[in-house]
């Protein structure tokens, strides 16, 4: 019995260290790569959650077809709009910025 129990001791300790080896972080891969944080456009410094100039917001920018630049669906209420060449989610009420892509996402394969 004691030898049974050591014996599960040991496997235990074995994936507990194997668990613990593993990566903290996934390695960037797909589209995740070209997402910006914060980028520039019309000389003026953008970040997430800042609203985007009226222009932006209009059907003129509106980026119907979002799945030929290889970007994923825009949520309900919002659209894909094309600013100092990243691609840009922004709300449709607001005009907020909620994502953008660099632009080489396009050639994205």
């Amino acid at each position: 019995m004691r030898k049974t129990k050591m014996m599960l001791l040991g496997v235990l300790l074995a994936t507990a260290g194997a668990v613990s080896a593993a990566p903290a972080t996934v390695p960037t891969s797909g589209i995740q790569k070209y997402e910006l944080k914060d980028f520039i456009a019309d000389f003026t410094h953008f970040n997430i959650g800042d609203s985007v100039p009226a222009m932006y917001r209009s059907q003129e920018y509106n980026i119907k077809q979002w799945q030929l630049r290889n970007l994923p669906a825009p949520d309900a209420g919002s659209h894909w709009t094309y600013m100092g060449g990243n691609y840009v989610l922004i709300g449709d009420a607001d005009g907020k910025i909620m994502k953008v892509y660099d632009g080489e996402i396009f050639y994205h394969r």
